[in-house]
């Protein structure tokens, strides 16, 4: 009789494993639809070091164009911003396990649409070449034979080492003496002041930023090295979550909050970059 009960018990139990799992399969999408529609947080990601988009100011805040842009977004959706920084070169892995909801800090989407769900472009964006002010070099080809440097994992180095239609550039990245690599802006900006470098190759927002502020220790060269479009990253197939945003973001766009926020870093020439809303 033990038996017979401890085999029903054993079957009960199974079915009921078994029961559970498929339930939970099943609502594993309206589970996700529900944790949006319920949503309470945005979790940015950004490169806190990539001013004017995403920084540390002298109060050790975290501010820039892009986070005023994602707290106006959480104020009108009534979630709360949470931002968090990050080592750049792991942000797909901080993307794909949750850590953040999404990559908002000067993202490049040209050439990578096929990776993230992006939100619609919202800032034309070329990367340029910034050399020290008394440099001798003036113009892409001066850079032969030079040192030049950029960020780990951006898309200035995508624009200098990418094999596909791309022979323009390689010709001249195999020019240079040397083409290093750094885990931030700064320390780059830090290395061309201090002569270990001829040049770096950045993004002309924070270029703009480094001149606005140093223009006697810097200027750029007037010939971008490519141009491209600046996008908010989710992980690929959250299109509820992108919606949502872009949805907020286009109405923003078209009462002239994003122009007026872009208004605030006029001196970065964020305010001409806008693309989103213009036809």
């Amino acid at each position: 009789m033990k038996k017979y009960f401890a085999l029903l018990t054993t079957l009960a139990l199974t079915m009921g494993i078994v029961s559970g799992c498929g339930n939970g399969a099943d609502a594993q999408t309206p589970a996700d639809n529900q944790d949006n529609a319920q949503r309470t947080t945005l979790t940015v990601g950004f490169d806190a070091e990539y001013p004017p988009y995403g920084y540390k100011n002298d109060a050790g805040e975290y501010v820039g164009f892009d986070l005023d842009l994602a707290q106006e977004v959480c104020n009108r959706n009534g979630w709360e911003l949470k931002k968090q920084p990050l080592d750049w070169a792991s942000k797909d892995m901080e993307l794909n396990s949750g850590t953040v909801d999404c990559l908002w800090n000067g993202f490049t989407m040209t050439g990578r649409e096929g990776e993230y769900t992006f939100s619609k472009p919202y800032v034309d964006n070329s990367i340029v070449f910034v050399v020290r002010a008394d440099s001798d070099i003036q113009t892409k080809a001066d850079l032969a034979g030079k040192t030049v440097i950029t960020q780990a994992a951006s898309s200035a180095l995508t624009a200098l080492t990418n094999e596909e239609d791309n022979e323009e550039n390689l010709a001249l990245t195999a020019s240079f003496a040397a083409l290093e690599q750094t885990p931030d802006y700064n320390t780059a900006f830090m290395n061309l002041e201090a002569g270990s470098v001829d040049a770096i190759a950045v993004d002309i927002g924070v270029a703009q930023y480094q001149l606005t502020n140093r223009g006697d220790t810097f200027r750029k060269l007037e010939e971008p090295l490519s141009t491209e479009e600046y996008a908010i990253a989710f992980k690929l197939g959250n299109e509820t979550l992108r919606d949502q945003v872009q949805t907020t973001l286009d109405e923003m766009a078209a009462d002239g909050t994003v122009a007026n926020i872009a208004a605030n870093y006029k001196d970065y020439n964020l305010d001409q970059m806008i693309s989103l809303g213009k036809a």
